[in-house]
């Protein structure tokens, strides 16, 4: 057997099940790698070591009586530390919440649970979740396993899922799922394998009061039918913010990928995207500073760099009056009607996730194709779709010259997670999946 921390959360939870694989076994290899790991990557803040020990053996203890709590049982996971998680901290990367500890599960985490999952611990964030990078004060940087001086996630080679705002409840998360933040936040998975992905959404998604996009929406089987008319339209770049050569190849080899699986797939680039970008600032910039300024006002001092480089950005533009405000969340639904409605034909878009692969702490700016492009417009790929409401998912797909993972962007319709999740199993299945990185 491979190295058990190597494998995919569906493996683990299928060799628990057959009694093939030892949760004990597989916790403790969890937590070997970590001592290992985590002085140089900085991922974890606090592990939970003895309790998930003890769950473990309980878990073991169950599944050799013949008794299976969930899909997860016994299956090791990590929380981010914006999300609380009873007995843990919960201070979102910041030293204004400094020692908090959570005194109870946020709901996702409470599903996770009843779903058999082991919690390992809470990892790093960027100070208040806004950023694109994790350097804070509280903790310091977190870093890539594929180069240490660059930062991680979707860089780091594996796959992601952003749901649609509501789908799985964001309770229970800091900053808090209201105003703007309600639009444009989401809580969801990150995973080696698309089947993993749909496991933890499975045992996340559906409505709670505390999130107030939640609806009562069924989670679907998707079947080859239902996928046999779903139309592709992808697109390299947007016309206005450059991306890396091998950016844009990653999206025409994901297209002709998906071309290979049975799916029409097409050159299509929805209108709206530039004026999405604009209005995304103006809810996430100027609305979300506005939110955040209670809380972070006079306490500059305290505040990580980046936070206080986005603050500056902020504060260069005029705050929002209540006509503005309500002017910017009238053309957001405009455009997002345009959007949707143009993704009645083309209900799957395949795009770049950023301009450029991982990039190195601190960088602001790259040139590409001649072109400068700055920190803020080179996530515009993501940024429209967090405006819209989007179910997004994240599938590896090639490589830089650096040897640095590439991931394109698979985009679906409100509430349609299931059939982003089928077309990029399929991606995956052409492209091979996961890769191990070199720090091991």
């Amino acid at each position: 057997m491979p190295d058990l921390t190597f494998l995919s959360a569906t493996e683990m939870a299928k060799g628990i099940r057959e009694k093939q694989l030892s949760p004990v076994e597989l916790i403790e290899a969890h937590l070997s790698r970590i001592e290992t790991l985590n002085p140089k990557m900085n991922a974890f803040v606090q592990l939970a070591a003895e309790r998930a020990r003890s769950q473990a053996q309980a878990a073991e203890t169950a599944v050799m009586g013949g008794k299976v709590w969930g899909p997860l049982h016994g299956v090791p996971i990590s929380i981010k530390s914006s999300i609380e998680v009873a007995g843990l901290r919960c201070e979102a990367g910041t030293r204004l919440r400094a020692g908090l500890v959570a005194e109870k599960d946020a709901p996702l985490v409470g599903r996770l649970r009843t779903a058999g999952a082991i919690i390992l611990g809470v990892t790093n964030t960027p100070e208040l979740l806004m950023a694109w990078e994790t350097d804070n004060l509280l903790y310091g940087r977190t870093n890539n396993p594929w180069d240490l001086e660059r930062v991680p996630a979707h860089f780091s080679g594996i796959c992601g899922l952003k749901p649609t705002p509501g789908r799985i409840p964001s309770t229970g998360h800091y900053p808090n799922s209201v105003g703007p933040f309600a639009l444009l936040g989401v809580v969801g998975p990150m995973a080696r394998a698309v089947a993993d992905l749909q496991m933890l959404f499975d045992a996340m998604a559906g409505p709670d009061v505390g999130d107030p996009c939640s609806a009562p929406v069924l989670l679907r089987d998707i079947s080859p039918a239902d996928l046999k008319n779903i139309r592709i339209g992808y697109f390299e770049d947007d016309g206005r913010t450059s991306v890396t050569p091998e950016t844009r190849a990653a999206v025409r080899t994901a297209a002709e990928s998906l071309k290979r699986a049975g799916f029409d797939v097409f050159p299509f680039r929805p209108d709206g995207l530039e004026l999405a970008r604009q209005l995304w600032w103006k809810l996430f910039g100027t609305a979300g500073g506005m939110l955040l300024g209670s809380l972070t006002r006079g306490h500059e001092s305290e505040l990580s760099p980046i936070l206080r480089e986005f603050s500056s950005w902020v504060a260069a533009q005029p705050p929002h009056t209540g006509e503005s405000l309500l002017q910017t969340w009238v053309e957001r639904d405009i455009v997002r009607l345009q959007v949707l409605t143009q993704m009645r034909e083309f209900p799957i878009l395949l795009c770049p996730v950023a301009s450029v692969p991982a990039f190195r702490h601190g960088e602001r700016s790259w040139v590409i194709e001649g072109k400068k492009v700055d920190y803020l417009d080179a996530w515009s790929y993501s940024e429209w779709f967090n405006l819209l409401g989007n179910p997004a998912a994240v599938v590896p797909v090639a490589r830089s010259p650096e040897g640095l993972p590439i991931g394109v962007q698979i985009v679906g319709r409100p509430w349609e997670e299931e059939i982003v999740l089928a077309v990029a199993a399929a991606l995956e299945r052409e492209r091979g999946g996961w890769r191990q990185p070199p720090l091991n």
